[in-house]
């Protein structure tokens, strides 16, 4: 956690605890004191204090009961200057983050969204489960999308850290990549997608081992563009990892990322000397002791569109 989240969260947990503790106080001075409670119930700071306690609470069940089921498709125009001008667009789908657990959230709206947009091909950029008991749904989940597009995948930092024994995509038709790439041809259009897994990154080299004056897009969890050495190049990445800080606040963003950058590149479409960066918020929670809620920062489904230059 960079300091600038750190000190986000201090101030932002300072502010929940003055609230509770001004909310406390005043219950026990009602119970204590009506008649000098009645009389507080006047004052603004009174009433500030009472509102903000009922509006956390208001965000805390948001957070918990409505926005981890409420699914946001979101649309984003690249332009890769290595396709030939007047080529029809490439549409990508990405799904990243999905931490599926034994009971389902958004998993058939992801799919039946899928259906809806017609990629023309999926990827995913790890981070699938977050225990064993949500493998049926994350493989369920990934069966269904194969239906609709090719989709590749890598692994992501809970994968390797916790399920490395664990097949993930077997029985799914997904192909894995962990540090290759391979031709993808859209419509007479070919590109190079090259995929990173965690814990393969000394092997960057070689998944970026592109045909000369081929469009590459590279596939890897972390959103660390410095992953990309300086002799080889990269038009789009595309990452996960941070969820959009999972609990976000209006104008600030992500409360905290847990990526080495921070909030550099918490979500959203970012131009790194002249590389294309996407980090998508991801679908599912983290795992854990972590509380399932999600707050300002929705699950989405990205559709990433290649697009000449005009």
């Amino acid at each position: 956690m960079t300091m600038q989240e750190r000190v986000g969260v201090l101030v932002f947990l300072a502010c929940v605890t003055l609230v509770f503790v001004e909310t406390v106080l005043l219950a026990f001075r009602a119970v204590s004191r009506p008649a000098a409670a009645r009389h507080s119930l006047r004052s603004l700071r009174t009433r500030m204090t009472l509102a903000c306690a009922v509006g956390g609470v208001g965000c805390m069940l948001y957070g918990w009961l409505v926005e981890p089921y409420w699914l946001e498709i979101t649309r984003t125009d690249v332009v890769i200057p290595g396709l030939a001008k007047g080529a029809q667009p490439i549409r990508i789908a990405q799904l990243s983050d999905i931490h599926c657990d034994p009971e389902l959230r958004v998993e058939a709206a992801v799919a039946a969204a899928l259906v809806a947009e017609k990629p023309d091909f999926i990827v995913f950029t790890g981070d699938s489960i977050n225990s064993p008991g949500g493998l049926a749904n994350f493989q369920a989940l990934l069966t269904q999308a194969q239906q609709v597009a090719p989709v590749f995948a890598v692994r992501g930092n809970w994968d390797a850290w916790y399920w490395s024994g664990i097949p993930l995509f077997e029985g799914t038709g997904v192909t894995e990549l962990v540090a290759n790439g391979q031709v993808v041809t859209v419509r007479g259009t070919p590109l190079w997608l090259a995929g990173v897994a965690v814990e393969h990154e000394e092997d960057v080299r070689t998944a970026l081992n592109a045909p000369p004056d081929m469009p590459v897009v590279l596939l890897h969890h972390y959103p660390h563009p410095d992953l990309v050495p300086p002799d080889r190049r990269v038009d789009l990445m595309l990452s996960g990892h941070t969820h959009g800080g999972q609990v976000a606040l209006p104008l600030y963003g992500a409360l905290m990322t847990l990526a080495k950058h921070g909030k550099k590149y918490e979500s959203g479409l970012y131009d790194v000397a002249g590389m294309k960066l996407y980090v998508h918020r991801g679908i599912g929670m983290e795992g854990g002791p972590a509380p399932r809620v999600r707050f300002w920062a929705r699950p989405e489904l990205a559709i990433i569109s290649l697009v000449p230059s005009p």
